[in-house]
């Protein structure tokens, strides 16, 4: 009979465990530290312009592969936002599976943060509310990157975080990629153990203390690159020549060289 009733209910074997969620996991880590060193790759590129005009355009024109092509070819950089998006979106679609998927979850999870009262908690939620604003900030960033690649320069980027009324989105967007990015890579150190070494916590503590440095270091550039853009964006707004393409230095005062020679000529 109990032979019969084992036969029935089943025996107890424990099944293989699936390894998905560790495959996942480790996807969506490198995803975000890809996106991430990408972004200080990109923030760097882009503080180009505190240098000069001149300095700008030519990064650009190196980013569009001049290198190569003649004049560059902006399709490059159609291509490398496209593959970013990707990449972006698959990085979003994983991180959403550790979101709470209801008010009532999200109420349980605070509760035990603030029970706890655990840095590390705290700055999860941070990171959480960054990822979730990045989604519709970034990917409308990169829309416009990737059907705009050709109008991208000192003035023409200018003339879009100013006239084209960009800038509030930048700032948002900078705020959240910021906090994310160092938080994503505090954690990813945190959680696969990086530079542990033989004492954790003082190594915990030390790259918190980097996490902040880096965040402080990124916002200020961040913020003093957007702070350039926008001001040559307002000089071009009040000089009637929004929509004009840059010209580097060293072409007009090569094409002012050859006007005079053509009117001594005349």
């Amino acid at each position: 009979m109990s032979d019969l009733i084992e036969g029935y209910l089943g025996k107890t074997v424990e099944g293989k465990k699936s390894r998905l969620p560790a495959k996942l996991d480790f996807m969506q880590s490198f995803t975000g530290g890809f996106l991430a060193l990408f972004m200080w790759a990109h923030m760097l590129l882009v503080s180009s312009i505190l240098i000069s005009k001149d300095f700008m355009y030519t990064v650009t024109k190196l980013l569009e592969g001049s290198f190569i092509f003649e004049g560059g070819n902006p399709i490059l950089v159609t291509i490398a936002a496209a593959i970013i998006f990707v990449v972006f979106i698959v990085h979003a679609a994983l991180g959403m599976r550790k979101l709470p998927g209801n008010f009532k979850q999200y109420q349980v999870m605070k509760a035990h943060s603030n029970s706890m009262g655990h840095d590390d908690t705290k700055l999860w939620f941070i990171q959480a509310f960054t990822g979730f604003a990045m989604f519709f900030l970034g990917s409308v960033h990169l829309y416009i990157i990737m059907t705009n690649s050709a109008d991208i320069g000192p003035y023409e980027s200018s003339d879009r975080i100013w006239s084209e009324w960009m800038w509030p989105l930048y700032i948002l967007l900078l705020l959240a990629v910021e906090f994310h990015g160092t938080i994503g890579l505090y954690r990813l150190c945190v959680k696969w153990g990086w530079f542990d070494g033989e004492n954790p916590k003082a190594t915990r503590k030390a790259l918190k203390k980097v996490k902040w440095a880096l965040t402080v270091f990124f916002l200020v550039l961040g913020f003093a690159s957007l702070a350039a853009y926008m001001k040559i964006g307002m000089e071009n707004a009040k000089n009637g020549t929004v929509g004009q393409k840059y010209t580097p230095t060293a072409k007009v005062m090569e094409l002012n060289i050859s006007n005079k020679n053509v009117g001594r000529i005349a």
